[in-house]
């Protein structure tokens, strides 16, 4: 254990100072090449706002106007004959969208319901198994200026949708309901 804390402390200051000796030995201006992609990671930021402010924008729309809580009610018939407990949808269709948001909501189930719960066990294990697939097409792909992003979308919320389901089937049969 001990062995991991030293590793932890000393890992980013070898690191760079490998870089650094790397860019002295390959005679490249590590300085110099540092502040120009810092240049470069401002332009990406300022140009990706747009994307981001949309999103967010239509997130809070999507939840303030109640239609989140609609869903989940029109949904509640059939996840209770699936087993599915009707608190982890909401995170189950936002974790694909925000992160942040995500994390609010789960933050949201984990105080009504304990950690150690089914339901806390669930939404942890769906936080984990999801990725933020419209948050990472939008800003990554807006950066680089793609603008044909259907396939990479298909193939991004089908991995969403196989993480949910893999949560629901594991943590049911580790946990029980």
């Amino acid at each position: 254990m001990q062995w991991i804390s030293l590793v932890s402390i000393w890992i980013i200051p070898l690191l760079i100072g490998f870089i650094l000796i790397y860019s002295v030995w390959k005679k490249v201006p590590a300085y110099e090449t540092f502040v120009e992609g810092g240049k470069e990671g401002i332009k990406i930021a300022v140009s990706i706002i747009p994307f981001l402010v949309g999103m967010l924008v239509a997130i809070t729309v999507f939840r303030a106007s109640g239609a989140l809580d609609f869903f989940v009610q029109f949904l509640r018939p059939m996840l209770d004959w699936l087993g599915v407990p009707s608190e982890v949808v909401p995170l189950a269709l936002i974790r694909p969208i925000s992160g942040n948001a995500a994390l609010g909501l789960m933050s949201d189930i984990l105080s009504v319901h304990h950690p150690d719960s089914y339901i806390g066990r669930l939404a942890s294990t769906i936080q984990g198994s999801t990725d933020t697939t419209l948050y990472v097409l939008t800003v990554y792909f807006g950066a680089v200026g793609i603008k044909k992003m259907g396939d990479a979308l298909k193939v991004g919320l089908l991995a969403d949708l196989v993480g949910i389901a893999a949560a629901i089937i594991i943590v049911s049969l580790m946990f029980g309901k």
